[in-house]
């Protein structure tokens, strides 16, 4: 795999991917950044990300706001400051409104469909990303005007999986992925990297996965562990490298599709977005939740930029941007395939 040619049609196997997971990354990167150029340009969207709700039902042992975290101070937004904060995002220049929460029941199909219409009377996309509802929730929600739908596998690796996600169903993560396939989205899926026990066999099957469901867009975030869990200290230092190198490998499969450079990697890495920008991503998702609420929504600790304030972030990711050579999309930034 020393000679890879971006305009090549990357039907990978299984061993050709753990061959790339396991060399320097260096070939890989910069072929994943020709392939980005080649097939989705050089403009970078920009996503604005409203975490609405720290209030979660689950008890994911890797999430710093799993249910039994009694340390965090929870919190819902008021469908008010959700709407003011959307509105200061738009004004800002953002396309697409990423609405983020827990698995919070309180916000009930109604109440996510009101907040939808609401947002989209401002001709923005909408992406949400609140976990595992009934395929009636998902159609209501289309329904709506809701465009995507983020809802990350994080593993592919059943056994893993039962052990991350007690009293969930893997079954029921997929299940929810092809229903929204189905519905007409733009399905967003994904994986943490370096989960204690996880294997590079297995971020191979992620990858694979990812390709067979013809995902729209991958989120990799390599593993942070958070004080507040069952897996403190639990931190691999080669998380950033093998992240960066699960992304660019995924570019190579699935070429016109979307891809965030993670807050997670600038959490490990300063220039961790520039880094995955110039390796295959093309999205960026700036928080605009505004005050105290910005610090609490803490799946994992040390969150880059978390003590900045919108426009000054806005302005230094903008700059970050330009300084590689590249140009923030104007338009709405769904997928060309």
């Amino acid at each position: 795999m020393d000679n890879l040619d971006f305009r090549t049609e990357y039907d990978l196997s299984k061993e050709e991917i753990i061959e790339l997971l396991k060399s320097d990354g260096n070939n890989l990167f910069e072929t994943a950044d020709k392939v980005r150029k080649y097939y989705v340009g050089d403009a970078v969207h920009l996503r604005g990300l409203i975490e609405f709700s720290n209030i979660c039902k689950r008890n994911c042992l890797y999430c710093g706001i799993r249910a039994l975290n009694s340390s965090v101070e929870r919190y819902r937004l008021s469908e008010d400051d959700i709407l003011d904060f959307a509105e200061h995002g738009i004004d800002l220049g953002y396309k697409t409104i990423v609405l983020q929460s827990g698995e919070d029941d309180f916000f009930s199909c109604d109440k996510i469909c009101r907040i939808i219409e609401k947002i989209k009377k401002f001709d923005v996309a909408i992406t949400l990303s609140i976990g595992e509802r009934s395929y009636q929730d998902y159609k209501a929600f289309k329904d709506a005007g809701a465009d995507r739908y983020l809802i990350r596998i994080e593993t592919t690796d059943k056994n893993l999986y039962k052990k991350m996600h007690p009293n969930a169903s893997y079954e029921n993560r997929v299940e929810c992925l092809h229903n929204l396939k189905e519905l007409g989205y733009e399905v967003g899926t994904g994986c943490l990297v370096g989960l204690p026990g996880q294997s590079i066999d297995s971020l191979a099957d992620d990858i694979l996965f990812f390709k067979e469901i013809n995902a729209d867009m991958i989120g990799i975030g390599p593993f942070i562990p958070h004080p507040q869990t069952p897996l403190k200290g639990e931190l691999n230092p080669d998380n950033f490298s093998m992240a960066l190198k699960v992304m660019a490998v995924t570019r190579l499969l699935l070429k016109d599709i979307n891809i965030p450079a993670t807050t997670a990697m600038e959490t490990l890495n300063p220039n961790g977005r520039i880094i995955a920008l110039q390796s295959g991503a093309n999205v960026v998702m700036p928080n605009i939740t505004q005050g105290k609420y910005k610090l609490k929504y803490e799946i994992y600790p040390n969150k880059a930029s978390a003590d900045m304030d919108s426009f000054a972030y806005h302005k230094n990711i903008v700059n970050k941007i330009k300084s590689i050579g590249r140009y923030v999309s104007l338009d709405k930034g769904f997928r060309k395939n």
